[in-house]
């Protein structure tokens, strides 16, 4: 099988593994207390320009 191939005996494999795993009980989800902080950095323009740079220095 080359890599990336999927074929439907995979398909039946993997939906085998994941319908045999049980859910412990550390699984439960947690409240988030806390904050979040979005920084938007520099613009689009500058992005670009920071690319091309580092492209260059190959």
């Amino acid at each position: 099988m080359s890599m990336g191939a999927y074929d439907e005996a995979e398909h039946e494999r993997r939906e085998r593994m994941t319908s045999q795993v049980e859910p412990g009980t550390d699984d439960d989800r947690k409240t988030y207390r806390g904050s979040v902080e979005y920084d938007s950095g520099d613009s689009t323009d500058a992005l670009l320009k920071q690319f091309k740079r580092m492209k260059s220095d190959d």
